[in-house]
């Protein structure tokens, strides 16, 4: 190895590959450092300094004066104070003297390790830059070429550094060849023993807002916002955006003159339908907006089981649902609640099934009946399982007393009915398949009114168990 020139080499190496200088020059101290320690020993004590006007790394021996050469225990540590005042005329007794090597011969052996520690401190000066490059723009759009596809996904070539794409982070549908521009969410940058490990995206949520970002010049000023971003990737998206100002309507900034904002971000996901709905924090208002275009009739909220009951007219049943139940569950997700959805027809059977079977309850009549499914609840077992404070916000019940005897008749009716409280199944028919919620089971041992009663709430609870979707 040629130590010679190396404040050439260090500026070509710096310059080249975006390394500090003085990172380079640590590395280069450190390499002829070590190779001086191998052809001197390990009991010398050395110390090497880049000297700047010599454009090379100067190596050191330190050695303590003794009174003379007699008194020398270890040549490597030791020197003799006439030999010291050779060297430098102040020398006294027990000072460290440094003295600089001159032309240390170094070996094959000695030069290839020299040059690996460089080339590894290099290695790890790159990866640290790129890493502090790329953590820094995580959770930004980056581009890159497609390089190899892996079993694991599609390898991107960031220029300095390699990103993978996972296949989950690849748009159903979408296939990359060597050389095609991949554009993407970086999603994920961490350190590893191999270097930074950059993962990209294109199914997040957060590209597809990323995308919009870059299209509506509202977003970027923190006019419009987009509260929630919900995707079923290469299929349809929902995004709930809010405006700032009372003068800018969000969704019609988002769509843009003649849809050419939205349409822009469609094609970049290889025509992902997109909703664009506005944010409502009463969530009545805002499972409609979600839930459009269907028309819906009446909403009710159960917050006992963070469900939402939406009420449609037969005709928008199929339109509300969406293909493959996609837009009712895109809905979910953006609202965070369960979304149940009835034609208005079945709901007119389920609330005359739900009514008959609270009944069961001993002196419960039809108004009572009616107060309690308003509250959420639609069978004997249902109420049965309830706290008694749950209870107590019945109107009619909302004593602790009265709660507490409505639990006891609640509790009463399901054994009178044969249902297994803690399943939910019939007892005494043994009915192994599914039940639809809210059915109870018929016991054959009770008088025909109460048996008929069941047998109709199965039924129209069947028949409802149809229209109902999540």
């Amino acid at each position: 190895m040629n130590f010679s020139e190396l404040s050439r080499v260090i500026d070509a190496v710096g310059k080249d590959r975006g390394i500090n200088r003085e990172i380079i020059i640590e590395a280069l101290e450190q390499a002829m450092l070590m190779a001086a320690r191998k052809k001197l020993g390990p009991t010398a004590e050395l110390e090497a300094h880049w000297n700047d006007e010599a454009g090379e790394v100067e190596i050191f021996q330190f050695k303590r004066v003794v009174e003379s050469d007699d008194k020398i225990a270890d040549d490597d540590r030791e020197i003799a104070l006439e030999e010291a005042h050779k060297l430098d005329e102040e020398a006294k007794l027990n000072d460290e003297l440094g003295i600089k090597l001159e032309a240390v011969n170094f070996g094959r052996i000695d030069a290839q390790t020299a040059r690996q520690i460089i080339l590894q401190k290099v290695r790890d000066a790159e990866r640290d830059i790129i890493y502090k490059e790329f953590i820094g723009r995580k959770g930004q759009i980056i581009s890159g070429i497609a390089r190899r596809m892996e079993r694991g996904g599609t390898i991107v070539d960031l220029g300095r550094t390699e990103a993978i794409m996972p296949r989950q982070g690849i748009i159903p549908g979408e296939q990359y060849k060597p050389g095609d521009r991949v554009q993407a969410l970086l999603e994920d940058v961490a350190e590893s023993a191999r270097g930074p490990q950059l993962v990209m995206s294109r199914t997040s949520p957060q590209y597809l807002i990323k995308l919009f970002e870059m299209e509506v010049p509202e977003i970027a000023e923190d006019v419009v916002e987009i509260r929630l971003c919900v995707r079923e990737p290469g299929e349809r998206a929902k995004i709930a955006v809010y405006s700032n100002d009372r003068d800018v309507d969000p969704v019609g900034a988002c769509v843009g003159m003649k849809g050419i904002r939205v349409q822009n971000v469609v094609q970049e996901l290889r025509g992902e339908k997109i909703d664009i709905i506005p944010w409502n924090e009463d969530v009545t208002v805002f499972v409609r907006s979600a839930l459009a275009p269907a028309e819906i009739s009446m909403v009710r909220v159960v917050p006992s089981t963070n469900t939402l009951e939406i009420v449609v007219e037969d005709d928008q049943l199929s339109l509300a649902i969406g293909r493959k139940g996609q837009n009712v569950r895109l809905a979910s997700q953006i609202t965070g609640w369960k979304v149940d959805i009835l034609s208005k027809s079945k709901l007119d059977t389920r609330t005359k099934g739900a009514i008959a079977n609270l009944q069961h309850i001993e002196g419960l009549n039809e108004t009572l009946a009616q107060s309690i499914y308003q509250c959420g609840f639609l069978n004997v077992l249902d109420l049965s399982r309830q706290p008694i404070e749950t209870l107590a916000r019945i109107p009619g019940f909302d004593n602790e007393g009265a709660a507490t005897e409505l639990k006891r008749k609640a509790e009463a009716a399901v054994q009178s009915m044969g249902l297994d409280a803690a399943s939910g199944r019939d007892i005494m028919m043994h009915n192994s398949g599914p039940t639809p919620s809210g059915a109870v089971g018929a016991n054959a041992t009770k008088n025909a009114t109460m048996a008929n009663a069941d047998a109709r709430l199965k039924e129209a609870l069947a028949n409802a168990g149809e229209g109902e979707k999540k």
